[in-house]
């Protein structure tokens, strides 16, 4: 079992599997050589590949999107963040995929619009990261120029490899966790879905 096995080991078999997925792999070569600091290829589109593996599907099914996030807190323009984007249009034009830009030291300026809860602003797209509503979803995996993998998981990967959905509870509203684990569970229903915690203590710090 990948999950019982040393970290270096979970981390090899991690770059296999997620190597079995085409489009995953355009991906990631591309958004190297956007140059974008801090950029990490990042959530659904890596542990749902990793999922559709370990039960024998199609190493991109059902993935609808593939995210790239970057950081730069250097301007925090819309203009700034929309021409990253226009430029990614063109790097992943014939990939068919939807992939989709965002500069995280702007997140907080949305966040309590779109889901009612303030975000502090991050100090790193790792803080990002650390915040996403499931622990599985906070995954980063980027290409260097030196084609080594940088793999970010401040969780671990076992539950990952485990089909286990666990809470996150430092940021994101419950309902927007049982909101994407129902969704989740209907594409891959041999998943473990933990609830929410009865009672849960909202932290701001960052884990960058």
């Amino acid at each position: 079992m990948i999950s019982r096995l040393p970290l270096d080991h979970q981390l090899e078999s991690l770059r296999a599997v997620l190597s079995r997925n085409d489009v995953l792999a355009e991906v990631l070569a591309r958004a190297a050589t956007l140059d974008l600091p801090g950029c990490y290829v990042t959530a659904g589109c890596l542990f749902q590949t990793v999922w559709n593996v370990v039960t024998d599907r199609p190493p991109a099914s059902g993935i609808k999107d593939y995210d790239v996030f970057y950081f730069d807190g250097s301007d925090l323009s819309w203009e700034a963040e929309d021409a990253v984007i226009k430029a990614g249009r063109d790097v992943f034009a014939d990939l068919p995929a939807e992939v989709e830009i965002r500069n995280e030291a702007r997140v907080h300026l949305w966040y309590e619009d779109k889901f009612g809860v303030a975000c502090p602003p991050y100090e790193s797209i790792e803080a990002a990261i650390d915040s996403f509503a499931a622990t599985t979803c906070c995954l980063g995996v980027r290409v260097e120029t030196d084609g080594r993998w940088r793999v970010y998981a401040p969780h671990g990967l076992s539950d990952m490899f485990n089909l286990v959905v666990r809470p996150n509870p430092v940021l994101a509203p419950r309902s927007v966790y049982e909101a994407k684990a129902a969704r989740w569970r209907k594409q891959w229903p041999e998943l473990t879905v933990l609830e929410w915690p009865a009672r849960t203590v909202r932290s701001t710090s960052s884990g960058g």
